[in-house]
């Protein structure tokens, strides 16, 4: 027998916000980890002061870069060995300007490692044209 009284409505109950913030936790880890794995190693290039053009002495110092090697004025060299090798010839030190272009097959990671490499072998005064 029913008294008449109605059973109190069930309380609903909050939702628990920890498995939602556990998400949000792995996800920044996640992104974090990713992101490192984007980054490319940097060249520390100095910007021109404007007087590379009156400074500039010597014979043609133009090195091209394309996707099938390397060429030192117009002659194709083996490998970056040999571009160092040839270089010593056509400068009076590594305080020379060196000139760069790339070809229309160039990537640019072989730029940066074009530029690295003159950089460890002590020509840090650089010119990349077009």
């Amino acid at each position: 027998m029913s008294l008449g009284l109605a059973s109190p409505a069930a309380r609903r109950r909050k939702p628990s916000l920890t498995p939602m913030i556990d998400v949000v936790f792995l996800l920044l880890v996640f992104f974090m980890l990713a992101a490192r794995f984007g980054t490319a190693p940097a060249l520390a290039l100095a910007p021109g002061t404007g007087e590379a053009a009156a400074a500039y002495s010597g014979p043609p110092r133009l090195i091209e870069l394309g996707a099938d090697g390397l060429w030192l004025n117009g002659a194709p060299m083996a490998d970056m060995a040999a571009l160092l090798a040839a270089l010593p010839a056509l400068t009076e030190g590594p305080r020379d300007i060196l000139v760069l272009r790339g070809r229309e097959t160039a990537r640019t990671g072989d730029l940066v490692a074009l530029v690295a490499g003159l950089n460890r072998a002590g020509y840090h005064r650089l010119a990349v044209i077009e």
